[in-house]
């Protein structure tokens, strides 16, 4: 079967397919105005004929952006009388507590809309009091009053009994049809009022500008002829239909990022790296997260945004901490004389200075430019020429000169500083987790990453870097590698040994029942579906809880030896200590559906033999690394033209299509059997 993977990032949109066996890729411009048009030059780029394709795998920053944007559509909140500000209160912790100018989460919805109904459940789920229909038609056309475009519903303890919010959801749907409604027990079915409050907001904050960028995108697609399905990316690592996206788009805020872990995590098992670290620069940002036997670590919570003052999302999401670093980062100097890179970026339009469109700001990519190690005429393989003297004018403007720099002294420090911030998000999935960078890898990909990537290694002492096949548009490669994904989670509080066993049974029963109505909805065979069931667990008097897989529901109410056992080493793994003698319970029970795809020619191609795909001439030039008035004479390599076996000692730049590598001076490079570059650093006294 004939089949893309598209990614759409803040500067450029990817593309990796598979077309008659063979791998194909393309690399332009995004249209921040009409993401469509990026998806449609690509494909025309790859030479892609729609109605030969099966699917299209599609992945975006659409809506992570909408959030941190704050363009969202104009949204409302109901809620159970008596908790009309949990929402706004959030947590009672102060995260950045040394910060004079911290301020907690600004909600995404005003408090004057936010409406209160008189109806309460209690934690298992009994009515105590009941809804009255004629206050949810009140509310109602208080809503269109308000020109509400999106609502969301969340009742205290509707996890337990959704009854109400079904009530209210149908109430809202048939007097406005055109409102986006998000109900909490639609998105997740788990405790932790503010968490899920959260949640249910950003679906509905986010929802109707998803909803029509995806149906724009497939109106695009059909009227193209393409017959096949389309399948989007979730922040879980898996893909889910286009229909469970529109009304669910809050599963997709990471969808781009997640699938480069995901190839990364394959990569790593086909190189035999137990423990290492995928790492993503695009123009926008740098993603960085920790991948063990190859496998991206996944948690239940995440934070849109800063810590400190973030939109929680309490959704189960591939762990990655992301920096407001890339290629399209601009560079500015603050009224104490101090430089500064990023967060704000130039973005595609109009991009760096470079780029010739008008732009004064300088980015991290004028400043490549400016110390020779990127070709300007072979940006993009020479679809786009690079004006060097535009980004030299840049940095000697805002930074130069406002800090008694040259130009390329300028640079040096813009990308010095740019290395230092992306390095905090790889200490963030290794150091701070206990892992010693010492002994992992990084795999590093995005149309910048290679070429920072050995810097930032280099700073926290990460022996190897592993560049792959198609670092430009890996991200892309990895979704055509992703299986179809499903979550599914109730909350079940108790004892372990002292639990009903009819309503866990009960519980695990009710969890393979939506499971398997999916699986009708997605259309997905019942014969290639995984079943994993998890019982979140802890010691009493914790707060958090630890994911332990069960077999049956006889594990918790039977002889719960095994899974005591499970835990202990978990908790041990994890933090360094298990409590033997402590009593556990369970807070939630939770089920994961995976169907492998039945395709595995991007896997494939992962390991097939290489040989070089073209001809190049080795050339030299000068690359400033660490002293601007001492450039380096570096060896210059087209990396198609490498043979598999070929070894190279720095300094050198290898050029690829859409990527750059920059090898630093004493560094060994090997080009391995597959064709995925081995550097190994290079030691310092």
């Amino acid at each position: 079967m004939n089949i893309v993977g598209v990614d759409i990032g803040g500067t450029f949109t990817d593309l990796v397919g598979c077309i008659d066996g063979k791998i194909v890729t393309s690399k332009t411009s995004t249209t921040p105005v009409d993401p469509t048009s990026g998806v449609a030059n690509a494909l025309s780029l790859a030479h892609c004929d729609l109605p030969k394709l099966g699917d299209v795998l599609h992945g975006s920053t659409i809506a992570i952006n909408t959030v941190l944007e704050r363009k969202g559509a104009k949204t409302a909140l109901i809620t159970t009388r008596g908790f009309r500000d949990v929402y706004a209160i959030g947590r009672g912790n102060r995260i950045d507590a040394f910060n004079l100018w911290f301020h907690r989460p600004k909600p995404l919805v005003d408090r004057q809309l936010t409406f209160e109904v008189s109806e309460r459940m209690n934690a298992a789920g009994d009515v105590l009091a009941p809804i009255d229909a004629a206050e949810v038609e009140r509310v109602a056309g208080q809503l269109a009053a308000h020109g509400v475009e999106a609502v969301a519903v969340c009742f205290l303890h509707s996890y337990a009994n959704p009854a109400h919010e079904r009530l209210v959801g149908e109430i809202l749907r048939r007097a406005q049809p055109d409102l986006f409604v998000t109900l909490s027990h639609e998105i997740l079915r788990e405790f932790r009022e503010y968490e899920r409050t959260s949640t249910t907001v950003l679906n509905a904050f986010v929802g109707p500008r998803v909803r029509n960028y995806l149906g724009t995108l497939e109106r695009y697609l059909r009227g193209e002829k393409f017959g096949g399905k389309v399948h989007i990316m979730r922040s879980n690592g898996g893909v889910m239909s286009l229909a469970q996206a529109r009304e669910q788009p809050v599963s997709m805020m990471e969808s781009g990022p997640v699938a480069g872990m995901i190839g990364a995590g394959k990569l790593a098992v086909h190189l035999g790296l137990d423990q290492c670290i995928g790492f993503d620069m695009g123009g926008t940002t740098a993603k960085s997260s920790l991948i063990t036997r190859g496998q991206p670590a996944i948690e239940d919570g995440y934070v849109i945004g800063e810590p400190a003052d973030g939109q929680p999302m309490q959704l189960p999401v591939v762990d990655i901490v992301e920096v407001g670093n890339g290629g399209g980062s601009i560079a500015w100097v603050d009224q104490a004389g101090g430089l500064h890179v990023g967060p704000k970026s130039a973005g595609a339009d109009p991009g760096p200075a470079c780029y010739g469109k008008g732009s004064l700001d300088p980015v991290v990519t004028d400043a490549d430019l400016v110390l020779g190690r990127i070709n300007g005429g072979r940006f993009l393989n020479g679809a786009m020429q690079l004006d060097v003297a535009a980004a030299r004018r840049a940095l000697d403007e805002k930074v130069g000169k406002p800090l008694g720099l040259s130009a390329m002294e300028a640079a040096l420090g813009v990308a010095t500083i740019s290395d230092a911030n992306m390095s905090l998000s790889v200490r963030a999935v290794s150091v701070n987790k206990g892992v010693d960078p010492r002994d992992t890898a990084m795999i590093a990909f995005g149309g910048a990453g290679p070429l920072h990537a050995i810097a930032i290694a280099r700073e926290i002492f990460i022996p190897r870097v592993v560049i792959p096949k198609l670092p430009g548009t890996f991200s892309a490669l990895g979704m055509l590698m992703a299986s179809w994904r499903q979550d599914f989670v109730r909350t079940l509080v108790g004892r372990l040994g002292g639990l009903d066993g009819k309503l866990v049974e009960r519980v695990y029963a009710e969890l393979g029942r939506e499971g398997h109505a999916q699986m009708e909805r997605d259309g997905v065979a019942g014969d290639v579906v995984d079943f994993r069931f998890y019982a979140d667990l802890r010691y009493v008097g914790q707060e958090h809880a630890l994911s332990i897989p069960i077999s049956s529901p006889e594990m918790l109410t039977g002889d719960t030896s095994r899974v005591r056992e499970l835990f202990h080493v978990e908790h041990d793994q994890r933090y360094g200590q298990a409590a033997f003698d402590e009593s556990l319970e369970i807070v939630n029970l939770r089920l994961v559906l995976t169907a492998a795809r039945n395709d595995t020619i991007a896997e494939a191609w992962l390991t097939e033999p290489w040989t070089p795909t073209e001809a190049g001439e080795e050339g030299v030039r000068d690359v400033v690394y660490d002293d601007p008035a001492k450039p380096l004479k570096a060896r210059v390599l087209w990396r198609p033209a490498m043979p598999a076996g070929m070894t190279i000692v720095g300094p050198a730049v290898i050029e690829e299509p859409n990527s750059t590598i920059l090898i630093h001076p004493g560094d060994k490079v090997t080009v391995t059997h597959a064709g995925h570059l081995i550097v190994d650093l290079a030691q310092k006294a």
